[in-house]
């Protein structure tokens, strides 16, 4: 019998055979393989789906799902800032940061309202207090008040009628400030008629402003108020620029050299510019050129026809000007505000003459011209509403208290 299983033929065909049996189980493999390929595919989208959820409700929410940081608690505490550094912030302009604690009766409720349209236009934060009767603080308020502006967003411009605030003394930032004060007889004349007349935009309007204020000073003579030396009409009520600018020490309320010098260094070391209303639209370009991101286009604004129909209602009532010897008389008192408003006023015009500005003021800082011509100097702004006399007593904190630094 012979043996067929180790015949050629044989051979042959068991070796076919198994071919073609390798070719079909590769066929089903690969068809198998697809099938999967195309259940990943889905499940590879379904997951991108997911995910695009997941980001979308991290957005919206302010933050992760409690999933993703469960897997974060798991994998570790790494992220993407201790791997690549924190993102770039946000440019801001400089000065970001700046105040404006303007000083009464000196056109600074025509500056205001040119800041309400200027903030609206060039997108900064302007916050303009309420609070007209409170320029002397607690050391605790001044606390309280400085951590409350240094929270705003920025860029901010803050303004107040209050007496200038030494951030860097509580180790806080210190804003920019700036300001614009006036003649102060000029100054000073505005108020006193304000107060009893207030102005055209209601006839008794100064009755609900000074509702306490009798009928026999309401209409004293302002000559008699300075001859006979009313306290209206004198010291300490009559310095009152000054202490805008030097400060919040009880020494800063007393007329004399120091009040007078610290306000002047103050200026110099923490004011970007401090001007005139004299010179009010020279004021506006300055502060353009220093605060573009601020004050571009102000100039233009303030010009405008509409822009002067929002406050052409705003003239004092009844103002008129005391005597020649009145006038004399309240000079001598007031020696201390015009020290510093004659610094102020060259210190302007210095800077008027670095940006390029030619000054148009020719009288000397010693001669008091204005006893001649104070009706004719000073451009009448858009009356604001003048903050009320404070209490005596208001931070009366021992002095050597406010000069310790921390």
């Amino acid at each position: 019998m012979k043996n067929y299983s180790s015949s050629p033929r044989l051979n042959n065909h068991s070796a076919s055979h198994s071919t073609d049996r390798n070719s079909r189980k590769r066929f089903w493999f690969l068809a198998l393989g697809l099938r999967f390929s195309l259940r990943d595919y889905g499940f590879c989208m379904a997951t991108l789906l997911l995910f695009c959820l997941g980001s979308l409700f991290y957005q919206l929410n302010g933050g992760p799902p409690k999933v993703l940081l469960e897997i974060r608690q798991y994998l570790g505490e790494s992220t993407f800032v201790d791997d690549h550094g924190p993102p770039t912030p946000r440019e801001l302009p400089f000065p970001s940061q700046v105040i404006y604690n303007r000083v009464g009766k000196c056109g600074s409720r025509t500056v205001v309202l040119l800041l309400r349209i200027l903030a609206e236009k060039h997108q900064f934060n302007l916050v303009s207090s309420d609070i007209h009767n409170k320029t002397r603080l607690t050391k605790h308020e001044q606390v309280d008040l400085m951590r409350n502006i240094s929270t705003i967003t920025q860029p901010f411009l803050y303004t107040r009628h209050v007496h200038f605030l030494n951030f860097t003394r509580f180790r806080i930032e210190q804003p920019v400030y700036i300001n614009i004060i006036r003649d102060p007889i000029n100054r000073f004349l505005s108020n006193y008629f304000f107060r009893r007349f207030g102005d055209w935009r209601g006839e008794q309007n100064h009755l609900i402003r000074t509702p306490q204020m009798k009928d026999d000073e309401r209409y004293l003579d302002i000559n008699v108020c300075i001859m006979e030396n009313y306290p209206e009409c004198s010291n300490p009520r009559l310095f009152y620029i000054v202490p805008y600018f030097c400060g919040q020490h009880p020494q800063c309320r007393e007329p004399g050299v120091w009040a007078v010098e610290r306000a002047k260094q103050n200026v110099i070391e923490n004011f970007l510019l401090v001007g005139i209303l004299e010179e009010l639209e020279d004021v506006l370009l300055l502060l353009e050129r220093l605060l573009p991101h601020y004050f571009s286009d102000v100039l233009t604004i303030y010009k405008s026809p509409a822009f002067w129909k929002m406050g052409n209602l705003t003239g004092t009532v009844k103002k008129h000007m005391p005597t020649l010897e009145a006038l004399q008389v309240l000079y001598q008192r007031m020696k201390s505000e015009y020290d510093f408003y004659n610094f102020i006023r060259d210190q302007f015009h210095l800077t008027k003459k670095k940006i390029g500005l030619k000054s148009t003021s020719q009288n000397s800082a010693h001669e008091p011209d204005f006893l001649r011509e104070l009706a004719l100097r000073t451009h009448e702004p858009l009356e604001e509403e003048e903050e009320e006399e404070e209490e005596e007593d208001v931070g009366q904190e021992d002095a050597n208290i406010w000069l310790v630094q921390p």
